[in-house]
């Protein structure tokens, strides 16, 4: 299930070996023996987030590093992240929007019921993810995907395409517009939350 909370930015054992300018074993020596506070994944692997390795910098007198600021002025500020719902059923739109604002924080969400309602959002916001029907009023989902994919003024967005249409060639043909998921309705919320939750920690 998607994680409310914005993961903040972590470093492997080797980014931290980069960032304090030894090798990657001197990092895990340092983890291992407990100097340097530590998690590990689920497959074995270090992670330390950015005010950990800071304190540990800082108990040695070390200076601060560039990219060790940066990651924690992210923390202390995470960058919104804006995304868009494009279908006219506006039930189904502000079930999906309910369901991602309980879910996520951070996350600004547009909703538009026609193609060229979202086609002047789109260009206005330039939200990073757009969920995607195809079925629209006016400029149609097709058209939508290859413009945001192929003009680069929306900077490539992610694009989940949603549809009720049955065709047998819909999946490849907005697979070959460059759409990143394609879901049929009726829609599963945990799978649209699933999807917004990995684009939301990239």
């Amino acid at each position: 299930m998607a994680s409310k909370s914005k993961k903040s930015k972590v470093f492997s054992a080797l980014e931290v070996a980069n960032i304090c300018g030894v090798v990657n074993q001197t990092a895990i020596n340092w983890i291992k023996a407990g100097h340097l506070k530590a998690y590990t994944t689920p497959g074995g692997q270090f992670r330390v987030t950015p005010e950990d390795l800071a304190e540990f910098l800082k108990s040695r007198g070390s200076e601060i590093p560039e990219v060790l600021v940066e990651a924690l002025n992210e923390v202390k500020s995470p960058k919104t992240k804006s995304m868009i719902i494009v279908d006219d059923d506006k039930g189904l739109n502000s079930v999906i929007k309910m369901y991602l604002e309980k879910n996520f924080e951070g996350i600004k969400i547009f909703q538009a019921y026609d193609g060229f309602e979202a086609g002047t959002l789109m260009a206005k916001e330039k939200p990073g993810l757009v969920i995607l029907d195809l079925d629209l009023p006016g400029v149609d989902g097709f058209s939508l995907c290859k413009k945001l994919k192929s003009d680069s003024m929306f900077e490539n967005p992610y694009i989940v395409v949603v549809t009720a249409l049955k065709d047998s060639d819909i999946s490849d043909r907005v697979t070959d517009l460059g759409c990143n998921y394609f879901l049929t309705k009726p829609l599963s919320m945990e799978k649209i939350g699933a999807i917004v939750n990995q684009w939301y920690t990239m």
